[in-house]
């Protein structure tokens, strides 16, 4: 299973938007992307990702809240396209997705909060050497206090 969701993060006195996409298994993020828009496009752009570094089995279940974002035509269309089944929150439900919203958390504790970042090549910077060491170094509790890719590589 794969779990998706947008999280907003401020550039200067302006909101950007990261859409992250993760293997639920192993906690590993597989697709992300950066964007000055929360809309299907950020969304597509981090699905698209994932695929590309993992391609999906037929009949995977790719779960979200319920953002338009996410229930848009054309991201749905893409879930169609890749055989791909789709899984939302359930109304009023927000721990349905907490495997999103504790990668968010821990990231913006990580190596947000307490910064300030006036430009997005600095966010980019960030984000781009944080989630490196988010699988590859960062251990986890609910994995036996491994790294993401340490518990893949113990699946294989």
């Amino acid at each position: 299973m794969w779990v998706g969701d947008i999280t907003y993060l401020k550039v200067g006195s302006i909101y950007r938007y990261l859409a992250v996409v993760m293997d639920r298994c192993s906690r590993r993020i597989i697709g992300w992307a950066f964007g000055r828009q929360k809309n299907v496009a950020l969304t597509l752009r981090a699905l698209n990702h994932a695929v590309g570094k993992r391609r999906p089995p037929t009949g995977l279940i790719f779960h979200t809240d319920r953002g338009i974002e996410y229930y848009a035509n054309a991201f749905r269309e893409r879930l169609r396209q890749l055989r791909i089944t789709q899984s939302m929150n359930r109304p009023g439900k927000v721990t349905d997705n907490a495997f999103m919203e504790s990668f968010f958390h821990s990231m913006k504790a990580d190596v947000i909060h307490g910064n300030s970042f006036t430009e997005d090549s600095q966010m980019l910077a960030v984000l781009r050497s944080y989630i490196p060491f988010y699988n590859h170094s960062r251990m986890h509790s609910s994995l036996n206090y491994v790294s993401p890719a340490k518990y893949e590589m113990q699946l294989a």
